[in-house]
């Protein structure tokens, strides 16, 4: 069992419990899934580019990444039906908290004059979204199998109902939030 989903059931279900003065058991917050993305656009046309993004994303979450295909034309972005637009791979159960795990003590870390995530990206329903400016954090990806550096996505949707029960359920986790109120 991976270590953080290990350490949310023995100990922060409990606090959560207390500290958010939850009486049905089924209303704890929890992590559902977490969805990386990486947006191709002009990218999409060079096969060999998107099999790297996909390979590198897949490498990165543990699972096979897929590529999302449009499904209808749209002349002002110059993009033609079931033309490839983005790379995504949706995480659950112990490869979500592996993943969660190794972003919050391994990868962001390593992002040079890192001061935590801001938390603007909340979505007023229990969800988290951020970006990341490179692939290189992440201790699997090798310098030399890149061909383009590229940024991503990054959603953590929670059961929790509003964002602050999210937020605390994530700094429990020790989730790496900047510092102050905004």
């Amino acid at each position: 069992m991976a270590r953080l989903k290990e350490q949310y059931k023995n100990e922060l279900k409990d606090i959560l419990v207390k500290e958010l003065e939850i009486k049905n058991p089924m209303l704890i917050p929890a992590l559902e899934k977490i969805v990386i993305s990486v947006g191709i656009g002009e990218e999409g046309k060079d096969n060999k580019l998107l099999q790297n993004i996909q390979d590198t994303i897949s490498l990165i979450a543990g699972q096979k990444a897929v590529v999302a295909i449009a499904k209808k034309s749209i002349a002002g972005f110059k993009l033609r039906e079931d033309f490839p637009v983005g790379i995504k791979v949706t995480l659950r159960g112990d490869r979500m908290y592996e993943f969660l795990d190794k972003l919050v003590s391994i990868s962001l870390p390593k992002v040079k004059d890192f001061k935590g995530i801001n938390r603007n990206g909340f979505d007023g329903r229990g969800s988290f979204n951020f970006g990341l400016q490179e692939q290189l954090i992440f201790p699997e990806v090798n310098y030399d199998d890149i061909i383009k550096i590229h940024g991503m996505n990054i959603a953590i949707v929670t059961s929790a109902s509003c964002d602050k029960d999210a937020l605390k359920l994530l700094e429990l986790m020790k989730f790496p939030f900047t510092k102050g109120k905004s």
